[in-house]
């Protein structure tokens, strides 16, 4: 656990905490602001990262992803103020900053708008980039609260704005007091409460979850955009999760499952949830110009002793193959997202980008599925065969010339 103390502003304390969740590169930011008084006068708590697409120096599409907020600071943040707004506002060194918009109307708040600067010219982040300086993307959200709610949201928000794809979970805010007991769900949350509800028994945790039998169903899975059909993925999924030393094992449903996604050019993603699962993302990306591969997972997910886990990891390799074409691997195959948790897939296809008229395009194979790997078994068989062959001619050939030899004349 990482805790920072900030120092106190005029007529404002700001205390922050920062705390490492899971095994892989998600922060949960935890704020709180007090007034003159010492009572709280904003709180939040989210996680976030962001993707940036960048042209390098040689004309080719490069990517940077921010997920690590270490040194961070709040300095600017404020409580509401005379014109009753309240304001977020995240420095992370010279290179980034983020702010977030409240607005106080009547008995409602207003989100209304956030805003991501990054500087170009930040060689260490930016390699190579072909342009430098400070660039800021701005989206409005105007999203309405009732004034005395929180405002939550479990489920993963991704926005593209430009070239910059963020990303929102694990939403806990009130920007004009402390925490309410009345929560505003978004509707992504208030969409996942809709399925039918599978019980799960808390009062006498249960050490693990049962092991389910057989194989995943396999699901079919479309996200569709104004242009028509622009990811299709079929697959069965079990999920494998390691929490507090007990194994988890989940086979996902798909006729319970709901699903949701978005496709750009250079990404595109497909978001999963049911009554156990918050969400689970799978985040595509383009690289090269000419392939896509499974960049990112992100997950939550209510286990059986009545924890929750979460976990994201945008700096994976999986499921290569060109654009303009599928990846398939009908035999099991294994994603390990970290040490505690992996994906096993069966009957795997996707296509995130460029599809056709609804249809797969041309298939790129797994090793596992390949051909190649009924011909090498084949292949030793014959060159073994080959080889006793040659052996026994040799022989034969050596007992004749030896029989000659004995003759008489």
């Amino acid at each position: 656990m990482l805790c920072f103390r900030l120092s106190l502003l005029p007529s404002l304390g700001l205390v922050l905490l920062c705390l490492l969740l899971g095994a892989s590169q998600s922060y949960a930011i935890e704020i709180a602001l007090k007034n003159s008084g010492g009572d709280i006068c904003l709180y939040a708590k989210w996680q976030m990262n962001f993707t940036i697409h960048y042209e390098a120096e040689n004309k080719t599409s490069k990517t940077a992803t921010i997920s690590d907020f270490t040194g961070m600071n709040y300095n600017e943040s404020k409580c509401r103020d005379d014109n009753n707004h309240s304001q977020i506002v995240v420095q992370i060194g010279s290179s980034f900053s983020w702010i977030a918009n409240f607005t106080m109307e009547a008995s409602n708040y207003l989100i209304d708008a956030v805003s991501f600067t990054y500087n170009l010219s930040d060689a260490s982040i930016f390699p190579d980039a072909a342009k430098t300086g400070s660039v800021t993307v701005d989206h409005p959200v105007t999203i309405k609260v009732p004034l005395n709610d929180n405002f939550r949201c479990n489920s993963v928000l991704t926005v593209p704005v430009d070239e910059v794809q963020e990303r929102y979970w694990d939403i806990l805010v009130q920007p004009f007091g402390k925490k309410s007991k009345n929560e505003f769900l978004c509707d992504e949350d208030k969409i996942s409460t809709t399925i039918a509800p599978i019980i799960i028994h808390t009062t006498v945790p249960s050490p693990t979850m049962p092991t389910p039998k057989g194989n995943p169903a396999v699901g079919n899975y479309t996200i569709t955009n104004v242009n028509g059909t622009c990811l299709l993925a079929t697959m069965g999924l079990q999920l494998n999760i390691t929490q507090d030393k007990s194994p988890f094992i989940i086979n996902i449903n798909p006729n319970v499952t709901n699903f949701t996604g978005s496709c750009h050019p250079q990404t595109a993603q497909l978001r999963l949830n049911n009554s156990i699962i918050k969400y689970l993302d799978f985040v595509f990306a383009t690289k090269n110009g000419n392939r896509f591969y499974l960049k990112e997972v992100n997950a939550s997910i209510s286990l059986t002793n009545g924890s929750d886990f979460s976990i994201a990891n945008n700096n994976l390799s999986y499921w290569d193959a060109p654009l303009g074409s599928s990846y398939m691997c009908n035999k099991e195959q294994t994603l390990s997202v970290s040490e505690i948790f992996q994906i096993n897939t069966f009957n795997l296809r996707i296509q995130p980008f460029n599809v056709k008229e609804g249809k797969y395009s041309t298939a790129e194979e797994c090793s596992a599925d390949s051909d190649l790997n009924f011909l090498i078994p084949v292949a030793v068989g014959v060159a073994l065969g080959s080889l006793i062959i040659v052996v026994f001619i040799s022989y034969m050939i050596g007992r004749r010339k030896s029989r000659t030899g004995y003759q008489t004349v």
